[in-house]
């Protein structure tokens, strides 16, 4: 084959990181933040593909929540563009599901690239595609001005915030994503592999507070050496929904970090979710590719 699939060692972050540009060039993937992860994550199993020293895949497990009766899985599974077609993707693919086996999967969940190649590479494993998600980018340079708070609300960033109100939160709205890929470790994890990430910019993630209750939130991560951001997670608790706090929290996210020299961000979503894609497009972002969920029963 000329290359060994084995699990990731934190050496690997700088080639795994590589992986994600080729492959996935919208998120925010840092050498520096996939190294912390490899160091402290205990939610996921990475594996990567290594020819010699250069790393030409990489996968992942989550592992679901202890006691979980034939939990849905999630994997991942990336071969940048210029290494596919050599049986990489599929010797990741069988480690990757052999490893959900073992931990007594009922179902796996993958997001898959919209090339149809991916997709039939899925298809072809008993994976049926299900939901469509948009990759949208914006120019920060051109954003409409941040939308006014609601009287009796406060704006703050995530400087100004305990962890426990944003993992409390991020538990209230997790549920609603339709794609099914919004997962909240328990605290203690979340603290370890989220609040504490490298790639957090808690002076960019911005929240709306009704007393001391986050009601609206958006979680940014940066990757200042190519000046972009990702919007990792943008939620409305249920009983705060309708009244364009998404649209405040992420204008002023957006708005925070044109300020601090960043010039491009990116974000995806559920192609179903029709109030968000509305606040998106009145950032000023463009729709620029799409990936389909696929799950499979085991």
């Amino acid at each position: 084959m000329g290359f060994e699939v084995r699990p990731a060692v934190p050496a690997d972050a700088g080639g795994i990181a590589g992986v994600w540009a080729a492959a996935m060039p919208q998120l925010v993937k840092t050498a520096r933040g996939i190294e912390a992860e490899l160091r402290v994550s205990g939610s996921r199993i990475v594996l990567v593909a290594a020819e010699g020293d250069r790393i030409v895949g990489m996968g992942n497990v989550y592992r679901p929540e202890a006691g979980e009766q034939a939990p849905r899985v999630r994997i991942a599974v990336q071969v940048p563009p210029n290494d596919r077609g050599r049986g990489i993707g599929t010797a990741l693919a069988d480690a990757v599901i052999a490893k959900a086996v073992e931990l007594r999967a009922g179902s796996l969940l993958v997001v898959v690239n919209e090339d149809p190649a991916a997709k039939a590479f899925a298809e072809h494993r008993g994976f049926t595609l299900g939901r469509e998600m948009s990759h949208s980018r914006a120019a920060l340079a051109s954003l409409p001005k941040p939308a006014d708070v609601p009287d009796g609300l406060q704006l703050v960033s995530y400087e100004q915030l305990t962890p426990r109100q944003v993992w409390t939160a991020t538990i209230a709205v997790a549920d609603g994503d339709p794609s099914g890929l919004s997962h909240v470790p328990p605290y203690d994890d979340w603290y370890a592999t989220d609040w504490n990430h490298p790639d957090l910019r808690r002076d960019l993630s911005f929240a709306v507070l009704d007393a001391e209750r986050v009601v609206s939130f958006v979680t940014t991560t940066a990757d200042p050496g190519r000046g972009v951001i990702w919007s990792n997670l943008t939620g409305t608790v249920p009983a705060y929904r309708g009244r364009g706090l998404a649209k405040v929290v992420k204008s002023h996210a957006l708005a925070r970090s044109r300020e601090a020299g960043l010039t491009a961000a990116y974000t995806g979503n559920d192609a179903g979710n029709r109030p968000m894609l509305a606040v998106n497009h009145w950032l000023g972002y463009r729709v620029s590719g799409s990936a389909w969920t696929a799950e499979k029963t085991l």
